[in-house]
């Protein structure tokens, strides 16, 4: 083969090649049925952003920047920051919750839970909420939150009325995320240093069940989907998404995901599952009463371990740390 004709196949593998990265762009990140809609700058520092909840009815994303001590609230409507709630030191955790107008942040900095109106996007209380306070699960007919105190060992138990701690619950390890189950109206618990998720009754507040993960290492990401009466438990130290039936409380399955995962959010309208790792990559799986499916796997984008999703717009929000200098939301959408 001569000069001119290696220099024509080169340009023919290259122009391949380009039309492979457009197909692929085209498609989305990996294999992902998911398209970017935009990024939008954030603001404040290069820092670690971490938990957020969505209030639908207000088109308002609160998403903690544990980094810089503070709470972004994001409307999806017009898609900009409205406001930044300062002084929560090292927020981890939010909760949005409609019916009470309130938003509750965990400041793992002052072991506290703030409550927050989000009328005028104001500090309104403070309660002590153990000794590292981070992810959270509302109780709604008795009016109480419950707080995953992942050093302390325990749940906290704050009534919502007076803004106090009511309760204390030994779980006897390390916790991690904490979810409410409206089915059987009881709260449930990562104790990731004895592979179990543990039963709370909150008229109790008594750990009435210990469910044994087996394969579970790192158990923290939890997601419950009561119309299926299932468990979602994303564990950290083994990459793995484990499904648990809370009819049964057995793991019936388990999937191989992103290096170290944390967030899992549901889409109930779509009956689509997000998991949200540390590395980036996002996992997505669709959820039907008869199996659970893989639907793709890709890298999101850096440092995407959040996602929150709109239920009206099947949008997914990931807060990204740090995108070429400066922080942002990536916005995507199921791909038509």
């Amino acid at each position: 083969m001569n000069a001119l004709s290696v220099f024509r196949h080169l340009g023919s593998l290259v122009a391949l090649l380009c039309a492979a990265t457009a197909c692929a762009s085209a498609a989305g990140p990996g294999n992902l049925p998911l398209a970017k809609v935009t990024d939008v700058p954030l603001g404040g520092g290069t820092t670690r952003l971490d938990y957020e909840s969505y209030d639908p009815g207000r088109r308002l994303l609160f998403i903690a920047h544990l980094g810089d001590s503070a709470v972004i609230v994001f409307n999806t409507h017009t898609q900009r920051v409205v406001a930044r709630i300062p002084d929560l030191s090292k927020v981890h955790g939010v909760l949005a919750i409609p019916e009470l107008g309130r938003v509750y942040a965990s400041a793992t900095g002052t072991n506290e839970v703030v409550a927050i109106d989000e009328d005028s996007l104001k500090v309104v209380a403070r309660a002590p909420a153990g000794v590292y306070p981070d992810g959270m699960a509302y109780v709604p007919d008795l009016h109480k939150i419950y707080v995953s105190d992942e050093h302390g060992a325990t749940d906290t138990a704050i009534d919502v009325r007076t803004n106090q701690r009511v309760a204390t619950i030994p779980l006897g390890g390390e916790v991690g995320n904490t979810q409410y189950d409206p089915v059987s109206k009881h709260i449930f618990a990562n104790v990731q240093t004895r592979q179990q998720l543990v039963e709370i009754d909150p008229a109790t507040d008594k750990v009435v069940a210990r469910i044994d993960l087996p394969g579970a290492k790192g158990n923290h990401g939890l997601q419950i989907v009561p119309q299926q009466r299932l468990a979602f438990i994303a564990c950290e130290d083994n990459h793995k998404l484990l499904v648990l039936d809370l009819t049964s409380r057995r793991v019936t399955a388990s999937f191989e995901i992103g290096d170290d995962p944390d967030v899992l959010a549901y889409d109930a309208g779509k009956g689509w599952l997000y998991v949200a790792s540390e590395s980036g990559v996002v996992s997505l799986f669709s959820v039907t009463r008869t199996a659970v499916t893989k639907l793709g796997e890709g890298m999101l984008g850096p440092d995407a371990h959040v996602v929150a999703v709109d239920p009206a717009t099947h949008r997914a929000y990931f807060p990204l740390k740090n995108l070429q200098g400066h922080t942002a939301l990536r916005i995507m959408q199921p791909r038509a």
